[in-house]
């Protein structure tokens, strides 16, 4: 009976894998290894679609640092409706998907369910930086700037297409100047 309660739930998390996505997990830029020491620390989100946890929200960061576990702590905050607005904070937790790809990380802001990070492009520098998921649901764009230059962000924007995903419901964040 228990399994019955469980049975919404488990639809919905299987159900948010969506087929339309070309290479929705793997990255392109793949001519150097990832560290993640070089990505820890604090991203500035430029551009995201629109979901309930970030709702407006803006000069949202993701700040990633190591656990004494060896996890990564994942704290994520934004101002509510303008730069101006109460701050919101979230803390989570990040592991490895597994050794064999680095770049993919499972993400938890709730108990013990993961939701997938996958790092489909990222610059040589660990200065901007492409994330999605296992569907087309979700999409960001990360600078360790507030402001990311328009080329940069134009190219993002193309390599996020070529995935399929529907640049069109990006949001840009504001930031701070």
């Amino acid at each position: 009976m228990r399994w019955l309660l469980l049975l919404p739930f488990v639809l919905l998390v299987t159900s948010c894998k969506t087929e339309a996505m070309t290479q929705p997990d793997q990255t392109i830029n793949s001519e150097f290894d990832f560290e993640l020491e070089k990505y820890l620390g604090t991203w500035y989100e430029i551009a995201r679609f629109d979901h309930s946890f970030e709702r407006g929200l803006e000069g949202t960061t993701a700040n990633y640092s190591l656990r004494s576990d060896g996890k990564i702590k994942v704290l994520n905050q934004g101002y509510k409706g303008s730069l101006n607005g109460k701050l919101k904070k979230a803390e989570g937790k990040a592991k490895l998907a597994s050794p064999e790809t680095p770049r993919n990380l499972k993400v938890s802001f709730f108990w013990n369910f993961y939701g997938a990070y996958n790092i489909l492009e990222l610059d040589a520098n660990y200065q901007y930086v492409l994330i999605g998921s296992n569907s087309d649901k979700y999409l960001w764009i990360l600078s360790r700037t507030p402001q990311l230059d328009k080329a940069i962000l134009d190219q993002l924007l193309e390599k996020a297409k070529a995935r399929g995903y529907d640049i069109s419901k990006l949001i840009m964040v504001q930031q701070p100047k």
